[in-house]
């Protein structure tokens, strides 16, 4: 049966069901982390591994500069169905980046404390990266130029996709089982660019994935995979994305999860220009939307202030702004240091610095004024957050616990940013949820920082105001792609 894609309708090619299309055909002959070679065979003192790659090979691909991902990168290769050359290209592409990124990887995580990356789940982390590279060191012998290899080449990253799905939880765990032995400013700085690198990393396999699926030559005349002319789609970026789409579907996903725990569910009114489009990634878009989204929500319902409706405002960039040159992004908001992609940026009137293996490369191509987006502005009238809890809510901290109150399910419940009392943190929320299941209004405090991350990939950023014994306003700033033919 056909699939036809509508102009308004999310391709379905980066569904669970088209990944598993690809990853059975590897997965016997997968190389898992518990096979175990001998440690004394390492050169390095890192954790038993069966992927056999030189140290002297990571610690060469981790001295290359990191290319700086922008959205222009993922539709270099143009529109779908693409033909077998832009197909190939888009696979040497993939290929000529993703090497790179994970040595840098392994070699922040061989920086780390070797009683910390000892720990069983961090060191499945780092056997997961060396298993990844493994599968993709044998391309970079070759450029590929033909179907059969662009296809074997496309399992790869199926598999690499699949491999570190859970990775940030997983390391999460790791760190709350460690944390005697380093430190709650350590973790978040890793975190904080474990998860940017991680964004990239996945984007690009992911892309790959997606214009495979969406183009013809490797299907030999099979009309299974056929794509409408209409799509707004390249692979999983929407060239046409409206945000007031997503915050609508997103509402209704928001307000049977907040009916169902508290018997009520605000109203949302949007505001402003809702029908600005532009060019951006949709999942990103919503995972940062249903986060900002669960915080009012949450605030407005304890505060008894459900009958107030909760505001959002969307506000295209204006054209005035687009051709002034004079005016950096980083002047218009709080966007922060991406740890791999720049090496300083100003954040908020200070300045921070990259402190890992990924700060070779100069400012970002992100952050071009001429670049179009919009910014989202959500007012509720929660209370506000206060003054106690507002310096920590970008904080992976940690410090709080005790053993007894480590995660042991994804039911792992928390106190909500607005609340007074933050026992259980944006850590210990990540490893318990497995860091993406936004099941409950619970434990809000984690959807912050990492949906800044998301945010602060592409050039945006969130800012927040609040006004405590009021309310809270919070601004989503997003930068797209700009004209793509």
């Amino acid at each position: 049966m056909a699939i036809r894609i509508q102009h308004s309708t999310r391709p379905r090619i980066l569904d669970a069901s088209y990944l598993r299309l690809l990853w059975p055909i590897k997965r016997s002959q997968r190389r898992h982390a518990t096979s175990f070679t001998s440690p004394s065979t390492q050169r390095w003192s890192q954790p038993p591994t069966s992927a056999n790659i030189a140290d002297d090979e990571v610690a060469r691909l981790a001295a290359k500069p990191l290319h700086a991902l922008t959205l222009a990168d993922l539709v270099r290769h143009g529109r779908p169905p693409l033909s077998a050359s832009a197909l190939f290209s888009s696979a040497n592409f993939t290929l000529s980046l993703l090497p790179i990124r994970l040595a840098h990887r392994l070699q922040s995580l061989r920086n780390l404390p070797y009683i910390v990356v000892s720990n069983p789940h961090i060191s499945r982390i780092y056997n997961n990266y060396l298993h990844s590279l493994s599968t993709l060191l044998p391309y970079t012998e070759r450029q590929i130029n033909n179907l059969e290899d662009e296809i074997k080449f496309t399992e790869v990253m199926a598999d690499l996709v699949q491999t570190h799905s859970n990775t940030i939880p997983v390391l999460a765990r790791g760190f709350l089982e460690c944390r005697k032995y380093i430190s709650p400013i350590e973790v978040t700085r890793f975190l904080d660019e474990h998860l940017r690198a991680r964004i990239g990393t996945r984007l690009i396999a992911e892309q790959h994935i997606a214009l495979h699926f969406s183009s013809q030559p490797h299907n030999n005349g099979d009309s299974s995979h056929i794509i409408d002319d209409h799509s707004s789609y390249i692979g999983v970026i929407d060239t046409a994305l409206r945000p007031a789409s997503i915050i609508r579907n997103c509402e209704s996903f928001v307000s049977e999860i907040c009916e169902l725990k508290y018997g009520v569910r605000p109203t949302v009114v949007i505001n402003g220009q809702p029908e600005t489009t532009f060019a951006h990634i949709p999942v990103h878009l919503e995972y940062i939307i249903t986060e900002l989204l669960k915080n009012a929500f949450r605030a407005t319902v304890e505060s008894r202030k459900e009958k107030e409706p909760i505001e959002v405002t969307i506000a295209a960039t204006p054209e005035d702004l687009k051709q002034d040159n004079d005016i950096s992004p980083l002047e218009q908001g709080d966007v922060h240091h991406i740890p791999g992609e720049e090496t300083d940026t100003k954040i908020s009137g200070t300045q921070r610095s990259s402190s890992g293996t990924d700060s070779k490369i100069p400012h970002s191509p992100h952050q071009n004024p001429s670049i179009p987006g919009c910014t989202i502005r959500f007012r509720d009238k929660g209370g506000g957050i206060s003054p106690s809890t507002l310096p920590n809510i970008w904080s992976y901290s940690f410090t709080t616990f005790n053993d007894e109150d480590l995660p042991s399910s994804p039911n792992t419940s928390s106190t909500p940013t607005n609340s007074t009392n933050g026992n259980i943190d944006a850590l210990n929320m990540i490893s318990g949820a497995a860091g993406g299941q936004a099941s409950s209004l619970a434990g809000l405090g984690y959807g912050l920082p990492l949906g800044r991350a998301y945010a602060e990939y592409f050039g945006g950023g969130i800012q927040l105001q609040s006004l405590w014994g009021w309310g809270t306003d919070v601004y989503l700033r997003l930068r797209g792609v700009g004209a793509v033919g």
